[in-house]
């Protein structure tokens, strides 16, 4: 088959595959729905995998449906999501039979989902705001949904669980963030009492051509703060790049606070170093 998941009879019966080729060459990931032995099983896959087993009455929601938009870095090993009336499931499909709008529901990639701005309402109110965040700000750089258009069904269904938490995630997100932990850092600086960081700040030439981009920052204070994930260390070139462009920054009188996997272990260390940076720079900290 094509590296996505199929139904099993309906390959054998349109002359695809064999019975035996069934069995030996795919695995069943639900009752009929199989997937090559060697195809990685992610989130997406997961996604199109329990929307096969549903029906096409169904509406994918929730990480699903994220997945579907594109959305980067979900985890592959949770369970997928779709709406529907019927709330018997396997194990690793969570069915939701909440109501939805006939606006809260598109089609993409041939399957019906939960639209963007309803997606990161749904994954808002429902996880931890240190998983939220990172998730929604993913969904909202491959899709351009904004947080007021979260606000705006928060507005409409002010009645539904978690709506207060989907309204404080939906302020700290921006879509700005290129990793997970970018956002972590952000939000642990806003947790600390320090002012929103600007996201991906771009200096341009006197030709109006990017030459570089912080992943975070504030204009009025010059200050400016990295995450810097593994290819910053192990690769020549990007480390070569990482001086010359740190070295740019200050000639243009910017401090910079690079963060690091380890470093982001030790939170009270990387706010008590921005901290100190707005400081300086006049920040009333």
């Amino acid at each position: 088959m094509d590296g996505e998941p199929f139904r099993g009879r309906q390959a054998v019966r349109d002359g695809a595959l064999t019975t035996y080729q069934l069995r030996t060459r795919h695995r069943a990931i639900h009752r009929d729905v199989y997937v090559p032995n060697d195809l990685e099983v992610t989130a997406m896959v997961r996604a199109r995998a329990a929307w096969l087993w549903a029906g096409p009455d169904c509406v994918l929601t929730g990480r699903s449906a994220a997945a579907v938009h594109g959305t980067k870095w979900l985890d592959d090993n949770l369970p997928a999501e779709l709406v529907r009336s019927d709330r018997h499931s396997p194990r690793d499909i969570l069915v939701r039979s909440y109501d939805l709008a006939s606006d809260e529901v598109c089609l993409a990639r041939g399957m019906r989902v939960t639209t963007p701005a309803r997606t990161g309402f749904d994954l808002g109110r429902r996880l931890r705001l240190d998983r939220a965040v990172p998730v929604v700000d993913a969904l909202m750089a491959a899709t351009r949904v904004k947080p007021a258009d979260l606000i705006a069904i928060a507005d409409a269904r002010p009645g539904l669980r978690g709506v207060r938490r989907l309204r404080v995630i939906a302020e700290l997100c921006d879509g700005g963030a290129e990793s997970p932990q970018e956002s972590r850092v952000r939000l642990m600086l806003v947790k600390a009492g320090l002012p929103t960081p600007e996201t991906q700040i771009e200096f341009r030439d006197t030709y109006g051509h990017v030459f570089i981009r912080v992943d975070m920052g504030w204009r009025e204070w010059k200050v400016a703060v990295e995450y810097d994930g593994v290819q910053h260390w192990s690769d020549r070139r990007q480390r070569s790049w990482d001086i010359d462009r740190i070295a740019m920054l200050e000639d243009m009188h910017w401090a910079v606070v690079r963060v690091s996997a380890e470093l982001l272990t030790r939170p009270d260390v990387v706010i008590e170093r921005v901290r100190a940076k707005l400081r300086v720079a006049g920040y009333p900290t």
